[in-house]
């Protein structure tokens, strides 16, 4: 166990206050004594005001709790419920048009729309492989995957299916860069001549997009081509076992895939004392320095990960083509909710956002000034979750000013993500952004936590539709439609990322190809994937679809949805649910809270792929978490399944769990006893699921995990 240390009436877990002293702060040009002291200064004067925005939610909560009691046996009255929102302050009059004015913006987050990997900052494989995501072989995602609609085959290289794999990427090349007179699945010869590209001759039917080449003109041993703003590149070699059977040599399709990454100290870590910190905020520096190495073990050997390095290539005119083999990196910190016990002060702990705002915006300082870094335009991105309404954007505008400030850095370096993802704020987005106009550079949709802060602000409002129908309701559309719409009316088009959430079954891509089109040509010139291969597929909708296109026509229309269907509250019109039904919807949330939550207590997993009821992976985080536990909660708060049932049923599918992670040497089961830790922390955010703040789970983990780890 680390000891303590005091820095300017803070006290300080010393092995954080060695790794600030000792790795952070040396380069920046800040001193030990001038940090310390801005951080005491930061706790003094923006505690009280996150206390005060927690206890405004808190009693919010309490009058909405009230306002359905009262009117529990009365058809819904929506005009009143309306009104009465914007008595208590929840919901507030829209202000006057404005468009936001944040300033040096990376052309990924402005101009360049494409897939999003959300990464746990704890894990440096996970997050270098996010890093490195920027490309990826087109042939290998279709071969690897089940994106031609049957799963690649075991053992050996299968010729047959590499040749349907070649013949599909010929048509994606078909689609998006087509030849005058031929087809790419003709084409035996590419070359350069004159600056132009040539395909047996025949020319690009769209000359501009060719951007480069690498190798001999007449042979070159790759072709760049841009569209929609992104690059693919065609690379030849006729040594390669697959270029040598193909009539161009053309070993492999490399795409640009993901575009950037949230590096996440939030939802899909978990963190919850000083050497867990450390860990996340080491790794955040290594990605920021641009010297975060992982060696492992696979296949047999050791191998060493590191950042990829950019790449060159002659541009058509002769001069040089540098094009980036990183994303662009963005940190997604805490919210206003939770403390953490790395910090103390007058013998409290420290708000975990401010600590996050203060370390993580000193560690991307590094960044700033480094030659082929993260942000050219000198920017830091930090995305806040789980924010409620416009006055908590506010406050997270002013404590990033007031770090500016402490370090030395122009008013607005430090770039703002406002994840729309609670009600307070879907309601009032226009003034959120408002709030925090001068440094907007992200907002985006998450169904998940939506829906859990939509069943816990209106628990006593009655009992919710079962969870695939909950999605089939008004709100949810008109959720996102008003998202894109007043992102558009508020001119984050061409400054901004407006974003879509996560694809969350990342065995089931044929799937992803089918529906998540969806999300650009909706507007949304970002979504969440959950691996570098999913970006890789994920990137063919942007090819197909212009974003930047949708977006200029969708702001000459207009909005497409209001505040009034936002909140509907998806309640049960009819409970007409059989015993068999009740029991299979407690069984499915209970087995996806059980599967995260044994992971997150006993291993310290935040996110993870859990196998569903049906034995799908789906990725689980906390939001997933939050929104299962939430709706047991629900239907336990309305008599629609009783206690003695909803623990059958807990007690059911931990027996299933356990035999799913029986391959697991580091697996703890939790059955037959039930006593462990894990399954007491499952029971508490069910069984006390309405008394949860916001319906959060953070609060229950964090203490069981910290439990486990001080035993």
């Amino acid at each position: 166990m680390s000891g303590r240390a005091t820095r300017h009436g803070i006290d300080i877990d010393s092995g954080l206050a060695a790794f600030v002293e000792g790795e952070v702060l040396p380069g920046t040009g800040i001193e030990a004594e001038a940090f310390w002291q801005a951080m005491a200064a930061l706790m003094r004067d923006f505690t009280p005001r996150n206390r005060a925005l927690l206890d405004t939610r808190t009693e919010m909560q309490r009058k909405i709790d009230e306002w359905h009691k009262a009117r529990r046996n009365q058809p819904h009255d929506h005009a009143a419920y309306k009104a009465f929102l914007s008595e208590i302050g929840y919901l507030l009059p829209e202000g006057d048009d404005f468009e936001i004015d944040t300033a040096k913006i990376d052309p990924e987050i402005a101009t360049v729309p494409g897939p999003q990997l959300v990464v746990p900052i704890t894990n440096a494989r996970y997050a270098l492989n996010a890093a490195n995501a920027r490309w990826g072989s087109l042939y290998d995602a279709f071969y690897g995957t089940d994106a031609m609609g049957t799963p690649p085959p075991a053992g050996p290289y299968d010729r047959g299916r590499g040749a349907r794999v070649v013949a599909r990427v010929r048509v994606f090349l078909d689609e998006a860069f087509p030849l005058k007179g031929t087809s790419h699945a003709d084409v035996r010869r590419y070359h350069v001549s004159k600056g132009a590209l040539l395909a047996d001759d025949m020319p690009l039917a769209d000359p501009g997009q060719f951007v480069g080449y690498r190798g001999p003109a007449m042979a070159p041993d790759a072709v760049v081509l841009r569209n929609h703003g992104l690059h693919v590149e065609l690379v030849f070699d006729r040594a390669h076992p697959i270029g040598s059977r193909d009539q161009a040599d053309l070993a492999d399709v490399q795409i640009e895939s993901a575009i950037s990454a949230i590096m996440d100290c939030e939802d899909s870590v978990a963190c919850v004392d000083a050497e867990d910190k450390v860990l996340a905020y080491r790794n955040w520096l290594g990605l920021m320095k641009g010297d975060l190495e992982e060696t492992f073990e696979k296949g047999g050997r050791s191998v060493t990960r590191r950042l990829n390095p950019e790449r060159t290539y002659t541009a058509p005119d002769g001069g040089e083509l540098r094009l980036k083999s990183q994303v662009l990196m963005l940190v997604r910190n805490v919210g206003h909710l939770m403390t953490n016990p790395a910090m103390t002060m007058d013998g409290e702990e420290v708000f975990e956002g401010l600590m996050d705002a203060m370390i993580t915006t000193a560690i991307a300082m590094h960044d700033l000034d480094r030659e082929g870094g993260n942000s050219p335009a000198g920017s830091i991105y930090v995305v806040k979750p789980k924010m409620h309404g416009p006055d908590e954007v506010a406050f997270a505008d002013e404590t990033f000013s007031a770090v500016e400030a402490a370090l030395g850095l122009e008013r607005y370096t430090v770039k703002l993500g406002i994840m729309d993802e609670e009600r307070r704020t879907s309601v009032n987005l226009k003034e959120c952004i408002r709030a925090a106009k001068h440094r907007v550079a992200f907002i985006n949709t998450g169904f998940l936590d939506r829906t859990g802060d939509e069943i816990h602000t209106s628990m006593e409002a009655g009992p919710f539709s079962r969870k695939d129908f909950i999605k089939r309701k008004a709100w949810i559309g008109a959720y996102e439609n008003q998202n894109v719409d007043i992102g558009l009316e508020c001119g984050l088009r061409g400054r901004a990322q407006i974003g879509k959430g996560m694809w969350a079954m990342p065995d089931r891509m044929a799937a992803m190809l089918e529906q998540k089109i969806e999300h650009p040509k909706a507007g949304a010139n970002c979504a969440w994937v959950p691996s570098p291969t999913a970006a890789t597929l994920h990137a063919l909708h942007y090819h197909k679809v212009d974003v930047m296109a949708v977006q200029e026509a969708l702001a000459k229309g207009g909005r497409r949805a209001y505040v009034d269907t936002v909140l509907d509250i998806p309640l049960a019109a009819y409970r007409q649910w059989s015993a068999e039904q009740i029991v299979r919807e407690v069984e499915n949330n209970a087995q996806g809270i059980l599967g995260y939550v044994v992971r997150w207590i006993d291993q310290g997993v935040g996110c993870s792929k859990v196998p569903d009821i049906n034995d799908i992976g789906l990725m689980e985080d906390r939001a997933t978490c939050r929104i299962s536990s939430q709706h047991i909660a629900n239907w336990l708060h309305h008599g629609i399944v009783s206690e003695a049932d909803a623990m059958d049923a807990m007690k059911r599918m931990a027996e299933v769990v356990d035999r799913q992670n029986e391959g697991d040497p580091a697996y703890t089961p939790m059955a037959p006893d039930f006593d462990g830790l894990a399954f007491k922390a499952a029971c508490e955010l069910v069984f006390e699921g309405t008394e949860q703040p916001s319906g959060y789970t953070e609060p229950v983990l964090h203490a069981r995990r910290l439990e486990l780890k001080n035993a």
